[in-house]
C-alpha cells in the first residue's frame, strides 16, 4: 500500500511512519525537512504546506492509497491542502486532538458523541482546540474520499516532543529531592504514541471512517506510580516531596507546565483522566503497560546529552526552574517544622 504521512518526522507521525514501514508500505512523507530527519526507507518530500506551489509539487508527484496527516493546526491550511490533494488519494485520515471538544477535561467519560468546538473549516486564527475542530472539518466536508479522524488524549512515549516524560526523566534522573505535585494516588489516563500508530494504521488499511477517541486505559497509572516508573528506569535515588496543590497555587506554579501533567482537581478538571475509548478499544486498540512506555522512553532519551535535550513545542515550554523548586521545597519544609 502506498501511504502518504503530512508531518512524519516526529513523534506520533514518526510513530505511524515506523510502523507503516514494519508492515511494508511505500511512504512517502512530506514535511519542511526541518524538525527532524526524515527515517530511512521513506521518499521524501520536501515543502511547506503553507505553500500552494509546494503542495502542488506534492500532488505532482502521484497517487496513493492512503493519505495521514498529522501536523495540521489551522483550518484554512488543511482545508487548502485537501483541495490540492483530491483525487490523489480515496481515504484521508486526520491526527486531531482530544481539545477539539470545548468539555475536555470537564465531563467525564466523554466520548465521540459529545460536541466539538465551532469553528469553520476555513478559518485562520483561534485556540489551538478551536482550530482542530475546523481542521476535522475541512477534511470530513471537504475532501473527496472516506475520511477518519483519530482524536487522541496524552501522549507518551519514545522521540516525545512535547516534554512532559522526557522533562521528569530528566529530572528525576539529577537526583535530590524533587517537588512532586498534589495527591501521588491520582489516577491519570495516558497511551503510548505507538499504540495510537497501530491503530491508525490498522483503521486506515480498513478504509475506516468516522472518528475514534484514543486516550487509552483510564486509572492506568497514578501520579505517584508514574513518578516511581521514572526513578526505576533512570535508577534515580531521588526523593519524591509530595507538596499539596494549594500550596503549590500559593507559590505561582503553573499548572501542566512547570510541572507537567500536574493540574488541580476541581470539577473544571474531573474528566482529564477519564476519556472514553471503548469505541477505539472495540475497533481494536490495544495499549501496552505505563511501565513499558516510560522504560522505553529512558531507553531513548538517555543517549541525547542533556544539553541537546529540548523541553518545548511549538506552544509551551515544559519544567520548573531548578531555583523556585528549590524555594519552594525549602518554604515546604520551613511550614512543616
Amino acid at each position: 500500500m502506498r501511504i502518504l504521512v503530512i508531518g512524519g518526522s516526529v513523534f506520533l507521525g514518526r510513530a505511524i511512519v515506523e510502523e507503516a514501514l514494519r508492515r511494508g508500505h511505500e511512504v512517502t512523507t512530506f514535511n519542511r525537512g526541518v524538525s527532524r530527519p526524515d527515517l530511512p526507507g521513506v521518499t521524501a518530500v520536501h515543502g511547506d504546506r503553507e505553500i500552494a506551489a509546494d503542495l502542488d509539487r506534492l500532488a505532482a508527484t502521484g497517487s496513493w492509497d492512503r493519505i495521514i496527516d498529522v501536523c495540521g493546526f489551522t483550518p484554512s491550511v488543511v482545508l487548502d491542502g485537501v483541495r490540492r490533494l483530491n483525487g490523489h488519494a480515496p481515504h484521508y485520515t486526520f491526527i486531531s486532538s482530544i481539545s477539539a471538544y470545548p468539555e475536555w477535561p470537564g465531563v467525564t467519560e466523554m466520548d465521540e458523541s459529545h460536541p466539538r468546538h465551532e469553528c469553520p473549516p476555513d478559518a485562520t486564527e483561534g485556540e489551538y482546540g478551536v482550530l482542530k475542530a475546523g481542521c476535522e472539518r475541512a477534511v470530513e466536508e471537504f475532501f473527496d474520499g472516506d475520511a477518519l479522524i483519530v482524536n487522541p488524549g496524552l501522549i507518551l512515549g519514545p522521540h516525545e516532543n512535547v516534554g512532559r516524560l522526557p522533562w521528569w526523566l530528566t529530572r528525576i534522573e539529577r537526583g535530590g529531592r524533587v517537588l512532586a505535585p498534589g495527591d501521588p494516588t491520582l489516577d491519570m489516563q495516558v497511551i503510548d504514541a505507538r499504540d495510537i500508530a497501530i491503530f491508525t494504521l490498522d483503521q486506515a488499511e480498513l478504509s475506516a471512517t468516522g472518528r475514534y477517541f484514543t486516550s487509552g486505559v483510564p486509572a492506568n497509572t497514578t501520579f505517584g506510580g508514574w513518578l516511581n516508573l521514572c526513578a526505576e528506569a533512570t535508577g534515580s535515588d531521588a526523593e519524591l516531596v509530595w507538596v499539596d496543590d494549594r500550596f503549590l497555587l500559593d507559590h505561582d506554579v503553573q499548572q501542566w507546565t512547570e510541572l507537567p501533567l500536574w493540574m488541580v482537581a476541581s470539577p473544571e478538571s474531573s474528566g482529564a483522566w477519564t476519556t472514553s475509548s471503548a469505541k477505539a478499544a472495540a475497533a481494536g486498540l490495544v495499549c501496552r503497560p505505563v511501565r513499558e512506555t516510560v522504560l522505553d522512553t529512558w531507553s531513548w532519551l538517555r543517549d541525547i546529552p542533556v544539553p541537546d535535550r529540548s523541553f518545548r513545542n511549538r506552544m509551551l515550554s515544559h519544567g520548573i526552574d531548578p531555583e523556585k523548586e528549590a524555594t519552594i521545597l525549602a518554604a515546604w519544609d520551613a511550614r512543616s517544622n
